[in-house]
């Protein structure tokens, strides 16, 4: 190419120069009007990430909650496991539409149930990210035909929800139970719908059919509290003058029935202790009503662990019943 060429070229390059730079110039403030994450008047950020200790205040709140302490979350390279002990897979397992006995891959870099559990962290950088990840409607899938439908309570039933569906005995006998027998971890979703126990169904209860956001309502309160430790403060918008949590004496009544019926089971050689910590079953198989005492024991004292809080009317119609199938 000739010197004279070259010159042409140079001058060319120097005069579109600054029309090229305007035209990026427009395109990017076009792509800027148009997106949800820019506003013209502070940075994306700057919505949620102020000089405000609210960011700071929940994630503190969350470090002393059980979703933010212990180390249940390693479980999680199990496949049968990372659905709910992982908050990464539990963010995939939601994404992907499925329950927790669905998802079939462990996960290998396994986290706590953090703020990403939860919220659409960092989806469009705006306030909306705050929004939870579901709050659509929740099949039970060990229990065939019922459906949680507590509002925001439905992100929580994803996997407060029984694993497995209580014993039928086949010719008076019930087999196959181990140390881990049970509904197994987080059957507060069924016991407030009135189900889930051996040999007895109940109706849901008021703080299911009353309370908007169920789970929600009571464990975070009107304050948000992300230890997810209920307040009595939450109780009294219906229980007018409540001091704690015994309301009318009813957890206290449950806990003697709870205590009845676990030292029955242990002198029957079918608990190890009354401990709901330390207690497993001691057998592989029992008649069908010690087998029923056992499972709704477990259901009650050891996984729903709300002294009745979360269904007292059903509680207490299992323990009743439970209490009666082991007498001689």
């Amino acid at each position: 190419m000739s010197t004279k060429h070259k010159r042409r070229i140079k001058y060319l390059a120097l005069a579109l120069a600054p029309a090229v730079l305007i035209a990026m110039m427009a395109l990017v403030s076009a792509i800027s009007m148009d997106s949800p994450a820019v506003a013209l008047d502070q940075p994306p950020c700057a919505q949620c990430h102020t000089n405000n200790t609210l960011i700071e205040g929940k994630a503190t709140a969350w470090a002393n909650s059980g979703h933010g302490t212990g180390t249940a979350y390693l479980r999680s390279t199990n496949a049968s496991c990372a659905g709910c002990h992982s908050g990464g897979a539990f963010s995939a397992m939601v994404a992907a539409g499925q329950s927790p006995n669905q998802v079939t891959t462990g996960d290998h870099s396994p986290t706590r149930q953090s703020c990403r559990a939860c919220h659409q962290i960092h989806e469009t950088y705006t306030g909306t990210d705050w929004a939870l990840e579901t709050t659509a409607p929740v099949g039970l899938y060990a229990i065939e035909g019922t459906t949680f439908d507590g509002g925001s309570g439905n992100l929580c039933t994803n996997c407060h929800q029984p694993r497995r569906a209580a014993p039928v005995g086949v010719d008076g006998q019930v087999t196959g139970i181990s140390s881990h027998w049970g509904p197994h971890h987080g059957p507060q979703s069924s016991m407030l719908l009135g189900t889930g126990g051996a040999a007895l169904e109940g109706s849901a209860a008021g703080h299911y059919t009353f309370v908007g956001d169920t789970c929600v309502s009571c464990h975070l309160g009107a304050n948000d509290n992300h230890t997810f430790t209920p307040s009595v403060a939450a109780c009294t918008t219906c229980h007018a003058g409540a001091s704690n949590f015994d309301i009318g004496g009813r957890q206290t009544a449950i806990q003697a029935k709870i205590d009845q019926l676990g030292t029955l089971l242990v002198n029957a050689g079918l608990l190890s202790s009354t401990d709901p910590a330390e207690a497993h079953p001691n057998v592989s198989s029992a008649p069908e009503d010690q087998a029923y005492a056992l499972w709704n024991w477990i259901l009650i004292a050891k996984e729903d662990r709300s002294k009745g809080v979360h269904n007292p009317a059903y509680t207490e119609d299992l323990l009743d019943a439970s209490i009666a199938l082991m007498q001689p």
